[in-house]
């Protein structure tokens, strides 16, 4: 037989860090779909009934070179498949998505069911009801709704005009500003780069996530200046900064985090908002993040 590869989004081989699925893909093909780990939550059910857990499951198992018997056992994972690529030895690719759909749903049923399952397709008279669709994401820890013409063919990488992720708006915490260093490129010059922190219930700020992208080229002038302008220590290219700032953050999704001494840390975090009317003491609490996560 043929060899089973996993690869991500980003062309990397992570075959390694799951070899459970490469073992159960017997069939042969190649199909997209998206990594998960079994749970309680995400849209969408396996045949035993579970769901799958949120993202911050997932990153248990990311980036492993070697898995152990626990990690398989604790985080179990499986794929929910969105398309079929080639069927044996056939290229689907050129084949509209209607065509591919079809051939998908005859190719799962020989999967194994504990390691593959079905996305779901959703049903909807009018953008109106998608959008209240949408609006749910949030409840079932999934991101959006993937939107894709029925005749498009499958395209590798960005596909615009082709496929649209509507994905569930972010969510958002005002934070304090704490350290900042310059950026790469065009922003090397600037002090672009910014940790941010909330409050602990005895009054203790904490990070709880980096950003750097969301603000327009006049902001980052503006936070470029504050930092200079209000630095208390250096540590090499890093500048700890007055903790009066606040700044709003909007980001995707929230999880526990070990390595950060808040015990949370933020997903694709960005800056919506730098907040100059509100004062610094009145940022969230680390307490009121941790509701947040799913």
């Amino acid at each position: 037989g043929g060899e089973t590869r996993l690869y991500s989004r980003t062309g990397d081989d992570v075959t390694g860090s799951f070899p459970e699925i490469a073992a159960a893909f017997r069939t042969p093909g190649t199909v997209d779909g998206e990594l998960l780990v079994k749970g309680e939550h995400q849209g969408g059910t396996l045949e035993d009934g579970g769901g799958a857990a949120s993202f911050n499951a997932l990153q248990q198992r990311l980036g492993r070179k070697t898995v152990s018997a626990k990690m398989l056992a604790d985080y179990p994972a499986f794929v929910r498949l969105y398309d079929l690529l080639i069927d044996g030895d056939e290229d689907l690719r050129a084949l509209p998505w209607t065509e591919r759909r079809k051939r998908l749903e005859a190719f799962v049923p020989q999967l194994d069911s504990e390691r593959f399952d079905l996305s779901v397709v959703i049903e909807a008279d009018d953008f109106t009801a998608l959008e209240a669709i949408r609006a749910t994401a949030r409840d079932s820890a999934i991101e959006g709704v993937m939107l894709k013409r029925r005749d498009s063919p499958y395209v590798g990488g960005r596909r615009a005009g082709l496929w649209y992720k509507w994905k569930r708006d972010p969510l958002t915490a005002d934070c304090v500003m704490m350290y900042a260093q310059r950026g790469s490129g065009r922003r090397s010059s600037y002090y672009s780069d910014y940790t941010f922190g909330c409050w602990t219930e005895e009054g203790e700020l904490l990070p709880v996530g980096k950003a750097y992208s969301g603000i327009t080229d006049e902001e980052l002038k503006m936070l470029d200046s504050f930092v200079r302008n209000h630095t208390q220590n250096r540590f090499g290219p890093v500048r700890e900064v007055e903790k009066t700032l606040v700044l709003e953050i909007a980001f995707d999704s929230l999880h526990d985090s070990k390595r950060h001494k808040s015990g949370v840390a933020m997903r694709f975090p960005r800056i919506a908002r730098i907040r100059t009317d509100k004062p610094a003491a009145e940022a969230d609490r680390i307490e009121t993040l941790k509701r947040m996560i799913t």
